[in-house]
């Protein structure tokens, strides 16, 4: 199993290209299982999921390629089964449900692995789904899914889910008459997806507000498509230039999709400048500790929340970090503790008082963004860091080390 071997870092200097966004590229491949002709898609990063997300497209009888940040698709003659061998890996498989029962009225999912930080349940999915006529049998670890037709319903979310907005608006795309989704989340990802189904020639309109009203049609049509930049990743180097004390140019970030993380910079003392080509961040002059409470967009996301923590270890006074979206994604915190940090969590609030300075040690990534939160801790450690399983980091970063390195970072990987 590779791993990273993270030296002390120096200011970093220099200018990082934003990748596309892992999060659009992957709902948009499982929505290429509905369109009738070529699609072809444009900056989609080279990742572990997209790979697989291929993988799975071709056993569910499209032929993909992958290639130079460009995916290609074309559907043939479905196959309705998503085997666990693939789904296992990669919780956004299951979003392949939805448009195989609109296309074909039946689907077989593995239920769904990914992450460990907690509970992300299908119900919401499903739900959504048997509101406009599907009927599920959940027997051995899969979901069986059939329908005659799928038709439009009037669907109010429990709460603004990503994934089951994304999945249930795919699925409105081909159903008969209308489909209204209230309470939807309004990520800038959920909005990428609804533009690709357009742009296929769906009827889809309200994306990026909490009411998303769908006007199913009879077929979609394929098209030439960009991803949008991933603002995760943004946000994730944002914080590099001041752990290190120094300055990165990102280029092509998403900087309005990352108002929430601009705002606690600024407010930590961090100069952040939009430019037309990209964002300017500098490091503060002494960084000073917030307070972050994570939300559904246009909240702070839950997907920067282990990479602010990594920040706010080094800042002067105490702030809390608050997690509202997932019941178990402070693992990294025991890691940084290793390193010296001083973080106490009560309940879901973790309390992040000021070090000088962190340590380097053997640490142990337990999910995407935490790994990328240690990797950011070793680069401002005394001493070497080694970042154990990531395998993680691989399913949603580009080739970290390799940009990281670029502006003056020291990342080695040591292959396993």
């Amino acid at each position: 199993m590779d791993k990273l071997i993270v030296e002390p870092s120096g200011p970093l200097s220099g200018e990082i290209s934003i990748s596309g966004s892992k999060n659009a590229a992957l709902p948009i491949l499982m929505a290429c299982i509905l369109p009738r002709g070529r699609i072809e898609l444009t900056n989609v990063p080279h990742l572990a999921d997209i790979r697989t997300s291929c993988k799975l497209l071709n056993i569910l009888g499209c032929q993909t390629s992958f290639e130079n940040g460009t995916v290609v698709v074309e559907c043939g003659d479905l196959d309705p089964h998503a085997p666990y061998e693939l789904v296992k890996t990669m919780r956004a498989s299951v979003l392949c449900l939805g448009p195989l029962i609109a296309a074909l009225g039946e689907a077989k999912v593995a239920l769904p692995g990914g992450c460990a930080i907690g509970a992300r349940p299908v119900d919401m999915h499903l739900k959504g789904l048997e509101r406009m006529g599907a009927t599920f049998e959940l027997t051995e670890g899969y979901i069986y899914g059939s329908c005659d037709k799928l038709r439009g319903a009037h669907i109010v979310l429990d709460f603004p889910t990503v994934g089951g907005t994304e999945h249930l608006m795919t699925a409105a795309a081909l159903a008969e008459g209308e489909t209204i989704l209230e309470n939807a989340a309004r990520e800038p990802e959920v909005a990428d997806l609804a533009n690709f189904l357009n742009a296929c020639g769906a009827k889809i309109s309200g994306h990026g507000t909490s009411v998303i009203t769908i006007q199913g049609v009879p077929s979609l049509t394929g098209c030439e498509y960009k991803v949008m930049p991933d603002r995760i990743e943004a946000g994730t180097y944002m914080m590099a230039a001041p752990l290190t004390g120094g300055e990165i140019f990102l280029r092509d970030c998403p900087f309005h999709e990352l108002e929430s993380v601009v705002n606690k910079l600024r407010e930590m003392g961090v100069g952040v400048e939009e430019t037309p080509e990209g964002v300017m961040v500098r490091a503060a002059k002494e960084l000073l500790a917030v307070d972050v409470d994570t939300q559904p967009y246009p909240g702070f996301p839950t997907d920067m929340q282990a990479q602010i923590t990594t920040l706010m270890c080094l800042a002067k006074g105490v702030g809390t970090v608050e997690e509202n979206i997932f019941e178990n994604r402070f693992m990294h915190v025991m890691e940084l503790n290793r390193m010296g940090a001083n973080i106490k969590i009560k309940g879901s609030t973790a309390i992040v008082r000021g070090v000088d300075k962190l340590a380097g040690a053997p640490v142990m990534a337990s999910d995407l963004r935490a790994s990328a939160s240690l990797v950011l801790a070793g680069m401002v450690a005394s001493g070497s860091t080694e970042v154990q399983r990531i395998y993680h980091l691989d399913r949603g970063y580009e080739r970290l080390e390799e940009k990281l390195g670029a502006v003056g970072a020291r990342i080695r990987r040591v292959k396993g």
